[in-house]
């Protein structure tokens, strides 16, 4: 400690012996061993408090100071670490708590010591339980559209709602192109946590991992910089006891929108949660191209198939074609027809036969 604050800490010293007996002078005379003292005592008492006073401070005055310095970091560490929503939503809470509880005891101070100490207790609590159930609700708090009630079968007021992006989907990629067509209005959300657990995939060890985390920024870089698309980062964690799925529906129930993913579970939990979800390979099932029974169409026989005889090949959205009889046109290109279309969570599979066999059977049958 500095020798100035400790002469600052010594004069304040001083001061306060220096009160503390002038506030209490009139006891100090009356005091029967002291009556024999000239009239001239108040002026002594007052010195000896002035002495008192400055030395005590001055011996006590490191400690002092050691501790509210040990304090005052203490607190301002929790108060960097403390989220800004935390702070102004706790606030708002023990103001609120603290003027209810001076209403509510502003009668007590005429009974004594009884009733300041009932108004210290109340005046606590109230102030600990209004910081308390503000911080609990302080989305709700921040968010003052929720406290009216929602109003239902808007079309206008749905279609702007924030779309969440989770990792598997960034990952995918795909979404930047549905957003490049413009067919996806409304903000892009993408959390922190989110963002978090990208960097982590992104510096994994495992190759596959990495490539696939650097993919994931890519895509988020190119979104944002590329495309005229709105992008919102949410810095805040959520909960830092959930799980990355767990955090995204609790978001999405806090900005009231929605979840874009292409992850089959998450897709499932959130129907059960009540939370709207797009998802994306929903979205690349819709806009496939029907096929009809009876249809040709030319195919690349690339593997065999389960079933005996079966070839497999691909169309150039992915979708699956099993090909009756094709197991030995496997590497070639061959003609086939159309028997059957199943749709499947997965997506759609064509069952189709050659158009060779189908001609000769005819050829036959006539």
């Amino acid at each position: 400690m500095g020798k100035t604050m400790r002469q600052i800490i010594m004069l304040l010293g001083a001061v306060l012996g220096i009160g503390g007996v002038f506030q209490n002078l009139h006891m100090l005379k009356a005091l029967p061993y002291l009556k024999g003292f000239g009239p001239d005592r108040g002026v002594i008492f007052l010195a000896i408090g002035l002495v008192g006073g400055g030395i005590l401070a001055y011996v006590l005055g490191p400690w002092l100071w050691g501790g509210a310095s040990k304090a005052m970091e203490w607190g301002e560490s929790r108060l960097q670490k403390t989220p800004t929503q935390d702070l102004l939503s706790g606030a708002v809470g023990l103001i609120v708590g603290l003027l209810i509880a001076f209403l509510l005891t502003s009668e007590l101070t005429g009974f004594g010591l009884l009733g300041i100490l009932v108004r210290i207790a109340i005046t606590v609590g109230l102030g600990y339980v209004g910081l308390r159930v503000s911080i609990r609700k302080k989305d709700e708090l921040m968010r003052p559209q929720s406290w009216l009630p929602r109003v239902k079968h808007r079309a206008a007021a749905d279609s702007v709602k924030p779309k969440i992006l989770d990792t598997s989907v960034i990952i995918d990629g795909r979404i930047a192109d549905i957003c490049q067509t413009g067919f996806l209005e409304g903000p892009l959300v993408i959390p922190g946590f989110v963002l978090e657990e990208l960097r982590h995939i992104a510096d994994s060890a495992d190759v596959l991992k990495r490539n696939r985390g650097r993919r994931g920024l890519d895509i988020l870089n190119h979104i944002q910089k590329e495309l005229k698309t709105q992008v919102q980062i949410y810095e805040r964690d959520v909960d830092p006891n959930l799980e990355v799925d767990s955090k995204l529906l609790k978001l999405a129930k806090i900005l009231d929108g929605k979840v874009i993913t292409n992850d089959f579970n998450l897709n499932k939990v959130a129907a059960l949660q009540g939370v709207p979800v797009l998802n994306i390979n929903e979205l690349a099932n819709a806009v496939k191209p029907v096929v009809l029974p009876g249809e040709e169409m030319v195919v690349h026989v690339i593997k065999d198939g389960k079933e005996s005889g079966q070839g497999i090949g691909y169309l150039d959205d992915g979708t699956m074609i099993v090909v009756d009889g094709g197991r030995k046109f496997i590497g070639q290109t061959v003609a086939v027809v159309v028997t059957s279309v199943l749709q499947t969570a997965a997506g759609r599979m064509i069952f189709a036969k050659l158009k060779a066999a189908l001609n000769s059977v005819e050829l036959s049958e006539a």
